[in-house]
């Protein structure tokens, strides 16, 4: 099980699987590499990349304060490093896509091109909301089947989801605990975006700009409560050579595995690797 050490001494977990390019996928804000694993069958022959960010899945949990796009952005290029990489194309998952902006700003170099997974230049006051009524708390279901329904429930704008979908979801991202589940990422992380969350979402359309000359792709769920239409649109027109689909049946986020997103994805490949 790989892990390297980050240069304040985190010990941070990623996987490397496969040959070839370089693809390092970013997950969301409390998510894992594990996200990519409905992806991972569709993709051509590569070097698949995925990185657990500090405090997420089998990293370690370093505190509230190191909880920042800055830290994260900085642990991406110590695993490059680390790896020896000059250049990745970076597929990113919400906060994922955020981290990959804020690197072609500040170290465009170690990019080859930029997919975003629903996550655009104007982050939603509605998508922010649900998020700060989940983040850092443990659910009040009992066991896997229970947060699998509770799931369904709390996210109806998801439909002809994959049989058992749900189910998988709440296995990957909750932990069964004779006192319940509990969810597999620090607690602390709640007090991290709620400090980042005082200021609002964040002008990300600097960053976006930073993204001038990689191949950019961007795949938006169609019922998406962070990311409009709007939005998508309008990043769109401001880069007409980014490859843009919308997912249906998907909010936030989409798994991956949805036909338009692989086609965007391969098509993006072909462009950057």
């Amino acid at each position: 099980m790989p892990f390297f050490t980050a240069p304040d001494g985190a010990e941070l977990h990623y996987t490397d699987q496969g040959h070839g390019r370089a693809l390092l996928c970013l997950a969301g804000l409390t998510r894992n590499g594990s996200d990519f694993d409905y992806l991972a069958p569709h993709l051509p022959p590569l070097r698949l990349l995925r990185l657990d960010y500090r405090g997420r899945g089998k990293s370690q949990w370093t505190g509230a304060e190191t909880y920042t796009v800055v830290q994260e952005g900085a642990d991406v290029l110590a695993l490059l490093d680390h790896l020896g990489l000059d250049q990745v194309a970076i597929l990113g998952t919400s906060r994922g896509g955020i981290i990959g902006m804020y690197l072609a700003a500040v170290a465009k170099e170690r990019l080859r091109g930029l997919c975003l997974n629903d996550l655009g230049t104007v982050i939603e006051p509605e998508g922010l909301a649900r998020i700060s009524g989940y983040i850092g708390r443990n659910p009040s279901a009992r066991s896997h089947a229970e947060a699998a329904l509770a799931l369904e429930r709390a996210f109806p704008e998801f439909s002809n989801m994959p049989e058992g979908r749900w189910l998988e979801e709440a296995k990957r991202h909750f932990i069964a605990t004779d006192q319940g589940l509990q969810i597999n990422y620090d607690p602390a992380l709640r007090e991290a975006f709620l400090v980042a969350m005082t200021g609002g979402g964040g002008d990300l359309w600097p960053m976006f700009e930073a993204c001038a000359g990689l191949p950019l792709a961007l795949i938006r769920g169609a019922e998406s409560n962070l990311v409009s239409a709007q939005t998508a649109a309008e990043m769109a027109r401001l880069r007409p050579d980014m490859l843009l689909a919308e997912v249906p049946g998907r909010g936030h986020v989409p798994f991956l595995d949805e036909p338009e997103s692989c086609a965007v994805i391969h098509e993006w490949l072909g462009m950057c690797l």
